[in-house]
């Protein structure tokens, strides 16, 4: 078997995508697209940083937390979060953006890639206000990409199926991974109650 180095390689393998999967990207958000963000609760977003290692981060709020400015430009609170600031630091260096919106219980998601830079305009922090507080800073992001996603990746997975659900007694707690892991000697129950707090105190 041989690695697959170029754009010709990959075609060895795969045939050109059919027009469709081409002409589909709308390049701007429409009616539907403005629709769809209104209803998705969580998206992924894909950024690179200057040395090209990615990064892939799962962001989330009420439904339609993501703000649709005008068909061109979306803007996207930061809540409290861990402060390692991995996505926005490489804005800083490279404002590519990827976006995956989903939706629970939809088969489409919705992909918009563009460019990022991070503000602390007041009229947008504003805009994001939840009992009060606002968010860290706001995503401004200019649109380039924007079309629908085919839905073979999630009915493959069966991600909305209920029978699919895995126990979560099945795996570790997250207490108990990092006690492993960074070999600690409180026990694994006290640090899932401080994430458990934690995640409550400072979920806004």
């Amino acid at each position: 078997m041989s690695d697959l180095k170029t754009q010709s390689d990959l075609r060895t393998v795969y045939k050109p995508p059919a027009g469709g999967a081409v002409v589909k990207d709308i390049g701007h958000i429409d009616a539907h697209f403005e629709h769809f963000i209104s209803l998705s609760p969580f998206l992924c977003i894909g950024t690179s940083g200057e040395d090209g290692l990615c990064d892939v981060s799962p962001r989330g709020g009420e439904p339609g937390f993501v703000h649709v400015i005008d068909k061109a430009t979306l803007a996207m609170p930061d809540r409290p979060g861990n402060n390692r600031l991995d996505s926005m630091s490489n804005l800083t260096a490279r404002p590519g953006v990827g976006l995956l919106f989903f939706i629970p219980g939809f088969e489409d998601c919705l992909r918009v890639n563009g460019f990022a830079r991070m503000t602390t305009e007041e009229v947008l922090m504003n805009r994001f206000l939840h009992d009060g507080k606002p968010p860290r800073s706001v995503m401004l992001i200019e649109v380039r990409e924007a079309y629908l996603h085919c839905p073979k990746a999630i009915k493959r997975a069966g991600l909305w199926d209920p029978a699919a659900q895995v126990d979560r007694a099945t795996f570790p707690t997250a207490g108990q991974i990092y006690r492993d892991q960074m070999k600690l000697e409180v026990p694994a129950q006290q640090i899932d109650a401080a994430l458990d707090q934690n995640s409550r105190d400072e979920l806004y």
